[in-house]
């Protein structure tokens, strides 16, 4: 490739920075270690909703600060998809993420040569941020989905639980992508998902995209989709663009133009993404420490998404049944929110997979 990663790895001798490098941490989910929320504030209060609101659908606000009216939940069990963690009730999404997951999973079987997808969190019953695990997921616009295969049976609920999660990465090299593991399938699995015009984001691990920059021969106009971000590692993330007529919803800004596998790839292989702040200057404040998320912070009109009427039942409000989404009729669009993917931190349902300094 064209952008030296000899170089970068060439400037980890420089500073040092060298031992064990690990792939992940112990058996686990991140949200397991961040502090419980406070009961009044946002995160215990959208996740403490059963179900969703009746209404519309719509998305509110910003994927990582945001909230969302009549969700639909995707289908516990279809022909080509199970969905996992069930006791997170995070299978919630806006109709257009949910038909996108039940046609992507029909065509990873048809076209990738997979057996069916996993799908991890999607959002909560009214989206809002989440106890643990995520910053985004908010407006029920992005998806999990799990690098491990459906099996061909149906697993009960409590597999569903217990299924541990597949790294793609080496244990023992830096940011190297486990030949043992990764598979040409899941390459194409990648590769289908990014190819549908509503995506405009894929969110893997750096050492993911440097493997499809490296290896993939197809087509690679959709390429650049596919964005570095540790924490993805076991799974991929599917982000959509605000649906048409969705005018509450603020957009990120569109991916640039090629194929990402450039300057903006290598800056992960260098110490910068994980190195620690700079200390303060001499008598200088210290930094005030960071505040739990609140309702108020959240668009206006997510207070109101909280006290509305809730659907009849999970089953009312099941993809597929009676209360499918009302189409969005066309209107204006909110300006971008975001210019990079950094504006958007979001570790996922995996084990950090940051490398290990020593």
């Amino acid at each position: 490739m064209a952008f030296g990663f000899a170089q970068a790895f060439r400037t980890f001798g420089r500073l040092a920075l060298v031992g064990a490098i690990g792939a992940g941490l112990a058996a686990g989910d991140v949200g397991a270690e961040q502090k419980t929320p406070s009961p009044g504030s946002a995160k215990a209060l959208f996740a403490g909703v059963s179900l969703p609101t009746q209404g519309a659908a719509q998305p509110i606000g910003f994927y990582a600060k945001g909230c969302m009216t009549g969700a639909v939940a995707l289908p516990t069990d279809g022909p080509t998809w199970q969905a996992m963690r069930l006791s997170r009730n995070r299978r919630w999404g806006n109709p257009a993420m949910i038909a996108l997951l039940e046609r992507f999973s029909q065509d990873a079987v048809k076209y990738a040569g997979w057996p069916g997808i996993l799908v991890g969190d999607i959002a909560q019953p009214r989206g809002g941020p989440m106890l643990n695990g995520h910053s985004s997921h908010q407006i029920g616009l992005d998806a999990d989905i799990w690098f491990t295969p459906m099996p061909a049976r149906h697993m009960t609920a409590q597999e569903r639980e217990d299924l541990p999660f597949t790294s793609m990465l080496q244990k023992d090299k830096f940011l190297t992508v486990n030949p043992k593991v990764w598979t040409e399938s899941r390459a194409r699995l990648l590769m289908l998902a990014a190819s549908y015009p509503e995506v405009e984001r894929i969110f893997v691990n750096p050492a993911i995209k440097k493997k499809m920059c490296d290896t993939w021969t197809g087509d690679r106009t959709n390429l650049g989709k596919l964005r570095p971000i540790y924490g993805h590692d076991s799974h991929f993330h599917i982000r959509i663009k605000c649906p048409p007529g969705a005018a509450g919803c603020t957009p990120q800004a569109p991916v640039g133009s090629g194929d990402g596998c450039d300057k903006s790839l290598a800056y992960w292989f260098t110490p910068a993404p994980w190195a620690p702040p700079k200390p303060p200057k001499p008598g200088a404040k210290p930094p005030k420490p960071p505040r739990e998320m609140m309702v108020s912070d959240l668009p206006k009109a997510c207070a109101a998404v909280l006290d509305a009427a809730s659907v009849a039942s999970v089953q009312a409000a099941t993809y597929g049944g009676t209360s499918a989404a009302t189409a969005f009729t066309a209107a204006p669009a909110a300006a971008p929110a975001a210019d990079d993917d950094e504006a958007l931190p979001d570790v996922g349902p995996v084990p950090n997979d940051k490398p290990t300094i020593q």
